[in-house]
């Protein structure tokens, strides 16, 4: 099964996560796919936090991928964004 998921990177105490479609067997921060976006929680004052390639997303849920509840979470927030 292909997954959409984060991909975490970064330092100790300073996180980024970049979305990526992956296989559900393979490691949280292995091998993917395609890399769909990022994710900076600690993004601060005029920095984005948030990018997520809608077109390439569409595609991959219309062929069949899951997203997990944490990428569904920042899509619905990324969406309230955009509007």
């Amino acid at each position: 099964m292909v997954v959409i998921r984060l991909s975490r990177g970064g330092a100790k105490a300073r996180p980024f996560f970049n979305i990526v479609v992956a296989d559900k067997r393979v490691r949280r921060d292995g091998r993917f796919i395609e890399r769909l976006g990022f994710y900076n929680p600690s993004a601060k004052g005029g920095e984005e936090g948030l990018r997520i390639a809608q077109d390439r997303l569409a595609y991959w849920t219309g062929v069949g991928a899951q997203t997990s509840p944490t990428v569904d979470r920042l899509i619905k927030q990324a969406a309230k964004q955009a509007a």
